[in-house]
C-alpha cells in the first residue's frame, strides 16, 4: 500500500514538474524568444506592416481601404470619391461577400463560377462605371483597356494593390479632379509600381495606399 502511494506520489511530482517546465519553455520562453527575434529583424512586418502619414498610422500596407464619399440618405452603397485612386471592388461583387468592405469582421470572395449570371452581370455592371468614372473630356477610356482587377476582388476581397493598368487607366481622371498635369500624375504611379518579387514571382502592383498618400502629398503642394 505505501508502496503505491509511494510511486503516485512520485508519478504526479514528475508529471507536474514536466508541465511547469512546458508551460515555461513554450508559454513563456518561446513566444518571448520569436516576439524578440521579429521585432529585432522584421519590426515593420511584426508590427502590421503600418504606414504613416502626417505623423500618424494610417492603414496597413497588407489590407485595401475604401475612398467613398459619405453615405447620403437613403443610399446603401456609398460613391466613390473619385480625386482619389480607387482599389479593386470592396465587397467581394455581391451581396452575398462576408466581406463588408474592407471592414474586417471577415474576407472572402463570392465563390461563384465564371458563368454564374449574377456575377457576369456584376462583372459587366462594374467595367460600364469604371469606363464611365474615368473618362474625362480629352480622355475616353475603352471596355478592352480595363483590366480584371479592376472590375473583381481579389480571393480575400482585402487586396491593397492593383494593376499598372488599372492605375494608367485612372490617371487621367485623377488629374483632372485634383487640378494636376496628367504627366505628373504618370510620374507619380510610375514611381509607385511595384515589380514582381525577386523578379519572378507574382506580377507588377501598385499599392493604393500608398499612392494616395503621395496623391496627398502632391496636391498639398500644388
Amino acid at each position: 500500500m505505501n508502496n503505491s502511494l509511494t510511486n503516485t506520489a512520485r508519478l504526479l511530482g514528475a508529471g507536474l514538474r514536466a508541465l511547469l517546465m512546458l508551460t515555461l519553455v513554450t508559454g513563456v520562453i518561446y513566444p518571448l524568444v520569436v516576439t524578440g527575434v521579429a521585432q529585432a529583424l522584421f519590426n515593420d512586418k511584426a508590427n502590421g506592416s503600418e504606414v504613416t502619414a502626417d505623423g500618424k498610422v494610417v492603414g496597413s500596407s497588407l489590407i485595401g481601404q475604401a475612398y467613398n464619399l459619405p453615405l447620403k440618405m437613403g443610399q446603401e452603397t456609398p460613391a466613390p470619391d473619385l480625386k482619389w485612386f480607387q482599389g479593386r471592388p470592396q465587397n467581394g461583387l455581391g451581396s452575398n461577400s462576408v466581406n463588408t468592405r474592407y471592414k474586417l469582421i471577415l474576407s472572402g470572395a463570392t465563390n461563384r463560377s465564371g458563368d454564374n449570371a449574377d456575377l457576369i452581370r456584376w462583372v459587366k455592371d462594374a467595367k460600364a462605371s469604371v469606363i464611365k468614372d474615368n473618362s474625362t473630356a480629352d480622355y475616353k477610356v475603352k471596355a478592352s483597356e480595363v483590366p480584371a482587377d479592376a472590375v473583381t476582388s481579389s480571393g480575400s476581397g482585402l487586396d491593397p494593390d492593383i494593376s499598372p493598368q488599372y492605375a494608367d487607366i485612372q490617371v487621367h481622371r485623377i488629374a483632372e479632379r485634383n487640378g494636376l498635369p496628367v504627366a505628373q500624375v504618370e510620374k507619380l504611379v510610375e514611381d509607385h509600381t511595384e515589380g514582381r518579387t525577386l523578379g519572378f514571382m507574382g506580377e507588377p502592383r501598385v499599392n493604393v495606399l500608398e499612392l494616395n498618400i503621395a496623391l496627398k502629398a502632391l496636391v498639398a503642394k500644388g
